[in-house]
């Protein structure tokens, strides 16, 4: 295993297993290239919350271009970071959220990197990162993952409702939590392309509305079509069961992670 997430439930070790294998023969396996910076994941990984991928990547495109070094970010005035950020939406909390990172790390480290978490231990990183107020397991999972290259899996809203759908979490499971489930019982190897095969499962078939069941890859191992035909059969008798977990319809770039109270 490579978490040290506190006991969880597990999944369905040898059915996960299989579904991944499913999904590279569909999919593909996706090269897994870190960038080797784990503040800028950091950052963008804030800035993409409750929005769609176009907006927040025109939102970190504009802090760069305002803002050449993390320094000149966090002596920016608020109301003008937040102008430059208003395209990737809640842009007064994540200005505050942005430039409360950059002052903690400078006031712990003495200057503004990450880099350090690269060569630190998968658990110590974690750790490092989870002590910033707001960050949570998420946004915590890309950085190790994308910037690190550390084996951590992030849960999207499309992997949250991929799995969910399958049966791989327990009837109730927060993303959160779903972190800790599924994360320990993927090959380090395989967590990359598991997260990216995942996520075009879920925008190419298994989507929030309408899923594609009768073509999916899949079908042979997701019960999701079974709960639905049954829910339709309580539904045509006047009775309709909980099937909120399997079907609550999500947009596009509706985050799993955040409330503006909440974590990021």
């Amino acid at each position: 295993m490579h978490s040290t997430f506190s006991h969880e439930p597990t999944a369905d070790i040898t059915r996960l297993r299989a579904i991944l294998k499913r999904l590279v023969r569909a999919y593909g396996v996706p090269r897994w290239r870190p960038t080797h910076d784990p503040l800028g994941e950091l950052i963008a990984t804030i800035l993409s919350q409750h929005t769609s991928d176009v907006n927040s990547e025109r939102a970190y495109e504009a802090l760069r271009k305002a803002y050449p070094t993390w320094e000149d970010v966090l002596h920016a005035s608020p109301e003008d970071l937040a102008s430059v950020i208003r395209s990737g939406g809640l842009a007064a909390l994540k200005s505050r959220r942005i430039q409360d990172v950059l002052r903690r790390l400078q006031a712990r480290q003495g200057r503004i990197s990450l880099d350090f978490l690269i060569d630190m231990p998968m658990p110590a990183a974690r750790a490092f990162l989870a002590d910033f107020p707001g960050v949570g397991p998420k946004t915590i999972a890309c950085v190790l993952l994308f910037a690190c290259g550390h084996p951590a899996f992030p849960i999207d809203t499309h992997i949250f409702r991929v799995t969910t759908r399958l049966g791989l979490l327990p009837d109730g499971c927060t993303a959160e939590r779903a972190h800790a489930i599924l994360e320990p019982h993927i090959p380090a190897d395989h967590v990359y392309r598991a997260h990216v095969n995942l996520i075009r499962h879920g925008r190419t078939l298994c989507k929030a509305r309408q899923p594609a069941c009768t073509v999916c890859c899949l079908r042979t191992f997701c019960p999701y079509p079974q709960r639905s035909a049954d829910a339709q059969t309580h539904r045509d008798q006047g009775t309709v069961p909980s099937l909120l977990a399997f079907s609550r319809p999500q947009e596009e770039g509706e985050s799993l992670e955040i409330a503006p109270q909440g974590v990021l």
